[in-house]
């Protein structure tokens, strides 16, 4: 469901490099104000986001964790016997899920006539862009390429199922029964949950001294726990030095507190983090600032060349696909002579772990580290009536506030539907809004939200 493909020299009001949560949305806002669209993209429509990230993940979260409560069922008076999974149907559905939200987008592309082009794409100048051998000329460019994830300078990674987040959700097969994951941040934690919850043998092995480190420490640390209980292997300040290969095993060998360790494996998910996708997209003689292969841009998302823009994993940003989309509507409005109406200094970190996690704003500790006096309130879901209906797992709502204006400064959440609630806190800190207004809102029982009401209660 493409539209074909204009002849050379065509002139459009903006080019996107990129379909992914950035770059399509940006597409879209721009056609709707009545520019005239391009949109190049050498993989699917959706980007990292819809096809090896946001969602693929979440889809298999979903079927792991349907999983594990079916085995528990029996303390809710649930007789589910011999319960098993195919991982046939579960990377099936994952894979129709993606299908079904990248029809969505050729519909949107289609029925508001925004050009797609299929193909690698090379910035030219200022003004071209060719995608195969045609060329393609425009008023704008914007740079929505994403990231790819990065692969640090270990012996081994070349062997054999040794794995990135996107080889991980390509593969079809049954799941490894022994994985080892290198790093703790979200990419790992989250697929930590997934395979142990379908019975895998899980490790971590982080080389920081906690997984989730740039988390609140309360945080990280009843995840830990969790994670433990249900079976995850975690060695903290562990640095990975090779990974080898005998008798049809793999060993992942560690030093940790000047100790060398070893954990055997049947796959290893490198887990480390992700780069910006930059590699090869300008022509000879031609390119914007970068650091480090980021681009570099100003307030507004303009590069050093004033008619091309760049949003998302592809600039030095915070790595979230709602932030990119955010992005992405910015520089459409601002190209239609209209101005952004986003606060791009509140944005909500969310991971799908179970519990769920979501953050916004600062915790206690970054304040005080900041010399911002402050006052704080929690609810330990312990309490809460739906976090014992629904068999929840330990967590708490924290919330943050300035000890003198009274204004919410940050929110930590860990319980049911933490990545839903956060955006009541993101509303609040966008619009500055302080204690005393939060706590007016009645808030309907039983629900996890009721823990909020709860949390304002406590704030001392």
């Amino acid at each position: 469901m493409e539209n074909p493909a204009p002849q050379n020299n065509s002139n459009f009001d903006l080019f996107v490099v990129g379909a992914g949560p950035g770059g399509y949305v940006a597409a879209l806002k721009a056609a709707k104000s009545g520019m005239k669209v391009a949109v190049a993209e050498a993989r699917e429509l959706g980007g990292t986001c819809l096809n090896r990230g946001c969602i693929p993940t979440k889809t298999l979260l979903h079927s792991a964790e349907l999983f594990q409560q079916m085995k528990e069922a029996g303390a809710l008076g649930i007789s589910a016997e011999s319960v098993a999974f195919d991982y046939a149907k579960i990377f099936a559905r994952k894979e129709a899920v993606s299908q079904k939200l990248r029809l969505g987008i050729e519909q949107l592309f289609s029925m508001n006539k925004i050009t797609l082009l299929r193909g690698n794409a090379k910035i030219l100048n200022a003004n071209t862009v060719q995608v195969g051998d045609e060329k393609f000329s425009s008023k704008n460019i914007l740079i929505a390429t994403g990231s790819v994830p990065a692969m640090p300078p270990i012996p081994g990674l070349d062997l054999p199922n040794v794995v990135t987040s996107d080889g991980l959700l390509a593969r079809a097969d049954a799941p490894f029964p022994r994985l080892v994951i290198i790093g703790g941040g979200v990419i790992g934690c989250e697929f930590a949950s997934i395979y142990s919850a379908l019975g895998c043998e899980v490790t971590i092995v982080e080389a920081l001294d906690r997984i989730l480190a740039n988390m609140d420490r309360e945080i990280a640390q009843n995840l830990s726990m969790i994670l433990k209980q249900g079976g995850v292997q975690i060695f903290s300040g562990a640095r990975v030095e090779k990974i080898e290969q005998a008798a049809g095993t793999l060993n992942v060998v560690f030093s940790q507190k000047e100790k060398t360790q070893s954990v055997p494996a049947a796959g290893v998910l490198v887990a480390i983090g992700r780069r910006a996708n930059t590699q090869s997209l300008f022509g000879e003689g031609f390119s914007v600032a970068s650091e480090r292969g980021a681009i570099s841009v100003d307030e507004n998302f303009r590069t050093s060349v004033p008619e091309i823009f760049a949003i998302g994993d592809a600039t030095k940003t915070i790595q979230l696909a709602h932030v990119a989309s955010a992005q992405g509507a910015a520089v459409a409005e601002m190209l239609a002579g209209k101005k952004p109406n986003v606060d791009f200094s509140v944005v909500p970190a969310c991971i799908y772990t179970n519990p769920e996690i979501a953050c916004v704003g600062i915790t206690a500790d970054e304040a005080k580290a900041r010399g911002v006096p402050v006052k704080s309130g929690k609810c330990v879901m312990s309490a809460n009536a739906k976090s014992l209906i629904d068999c929840q797992k330990r967590g708490f709502i924290k919330l943050v506030f300035h000890a003198e204006t009274d204004k919410l400064l940050g929110a930590q959440l860990m319980c049911g539907r933490a990545t839903d609630l956060i955006g009541e806190f993101s509303t609040a800190l966008a619009n500055g809004l302080t204690r005393e207004q939060l706590a007016r809102s009645i808030r309907a029982h039983p629900t996890f939200g009721e823990a909020v009401s709860d949390a304002l209660q406590t704030v001392r």
